[in-house]
């Protein structure tokens, strides 16, 4: 296992972006197309995306269908990233995924080096890999986390029956553009001709680009109901959380799709944002059996089992240990209604730091009372995946042990 996963680590991380569907389309040619085995769920977005996945999957699952879920980044096993009805998938089986495209990769490797490009990188692997293990399982459904951006991410080779777009916000500026409009005409980019397109609440000049690729591409489009529209307008949006409650190990929800009303769901995530993001979910599962209403008891299995971890998740309440992967400004303001309920004496951690084009002050506008969260910035231009895995992993530690491990991050850091 560590011969394999030290090869694929070898090539280009995912934040050295390579954008080109050509090498992946190429190794799933030679393969025969696997993607084209089983159904495909594909979320994009900026923030919401791996919640509204694990979700999705799971209320999926519920129906008795076998699921896929591809999803990253990971934070104890890269095994993680790649699901079957579920689970991470075993460490024979993610070897076996590797030996099975393997001997397809060099090829397209060599092929690509000798016209001047690159070999596939890190994350193009994973994704050959996790299209073709769903096939070997088989999986009924697959759902699909895109990677960055969505018009060359390399999950966009799949044919989606059912697309998802969670709210959208300004984040890998250096790849995607600086402006909202730009980096929302990326995204928009998974989308298919005549698919079913579930889209969250957005923003003024993302919402008219949505709506201009869905009429380009004349989806279906469900979408979610901005308040301050007439939900009797003839255009309005379908999709509303009615209503939502705390609850112990989450929060109670009621909510509205365009076949049915489903009351007082237990949704066993924190924060407003996971009622909207099960919101997304609910209605892409709807999707996948044509639009029809779940059976409530299917609703009900699929939302109990769910996990997120690392999304604003609380360890323990003794002192509270809250971690978030939040990595974005767009992505943060949902924490503060939940931390501000927190007592005085309450303190959390950020499980991911900003990069050092960005600063606390704008990272997070609710970090306005006497405690003070650690910080630490890499030297590095952006915060790679690991030390946000690192983080959560200390935060882990700590609640669980009540003593910091690991106690430091490999490389030198600045404290600010």
């Amino acid at each position: 296992m560590r011969e394999v996963e030290a090869e694929i680590l070898s090539r280009a991380p995912e934040h050295q972006v390579q954008p080109s569907l050509e090498r992946v389309a190429a190794v799933l040619d030679i393969l025969g197309n696997p993607e084209r085995n089983y159904r495909i769920v594909h979320v994009a977005g900026t923030n919401g995306k791996t919640s509204t996945a694990r979700m999705t999957e799971r209320l999926l699952a519920a129906t008795g269908m076998r699921t896929g879920r591809f999803t990253s980044p990971h934070l104890a096993t890269i095994r993680e990233r790649i699901a079957l009805d579920g689970e991470p998938i075993s460490e024979e089986g993610f070897i076996a995924a590797w030996e099975d495209v393997a001997p397809y990769i060099e090829m397209v490797d060599a092929r690509s080096q000798a016209e001047g490009g690159s070999r596939l990188s890190f994350f193009e692997v994973l994704t050959v890999m996790a299209l073709a293990a769903f096939a070997d399982y088989p999986v009924d459904v697959a759902v699909i986390e895109v990677g960055m951006g969505g018009t060359w991410d390399s999950t966009n080779v799949v044919p989606g029956d059912v697309e998802v777009i969670t709210p959208i916000g300004l984040d890998h500026a250096t790849w995607l553009g600086t402006t909202l409009e730009e980096v929302a005409a990326n995204k928009v980019g998974i989308i298919k001709d005549g698919a079913t397109l579930i889209s969250a609440l957005q923003s003024e000049p993302v919402q008219e680009i949505v709506a201009a690729a869905a009429a380009e591409h004349q989806v279906v489009w469900r979408r979610e109901l901005d308040p301050e529209e007439d939900p009797e307008a003839p255009d309005a949006g379908v999709l509303r959380v009615v209503d939502r409650a705390l609850a112990v190990g989450g929060q109670m929800v009621t909510f509205a799709t365009a076949a049915a009303v489903y009351e007082d769901v237990f949704v066993p995530l924190h924060g407003e944002y996971q009622a909207h993001n099960a919101l997304l979910a609910l209605a892409a599962a709807e999707a996948v059996f044509g639009g029809r209403p779940l059976p409530a008891k299917i609703v009900e299995d699929g939302f109990t089992s769910v996990t997120s971890p690392g999304r604003l998740e609380v360890l323990r309440s003794s002192p509270t240990v809250i971690v978030d992967a939040g990595h974005n400004p767009h992505a943060l303001p949902p924490w503060c209604p939940r931390l501000r309920r927190r007592s005085a004496s309450s303190t959390w951690l950020p499980s991911s730091v900003p990069c050092r084009t960005r600063t606390w002050r704008g990272f997070c506008p609710c970090w306005s009372r006497p405690a003070t969260p650690s910080c630490a910035c890499p030297s590095t231009p952006r915060a790679p995946w690991t030390l946000r895995t690192w983080v959560c992993l200390r935060a882990r530690c700590s609640a669980q042990t009540g003593r910091w491990w690991p106690p430091r991050w490999p490389p030198a850091w600045s404290r600010r």
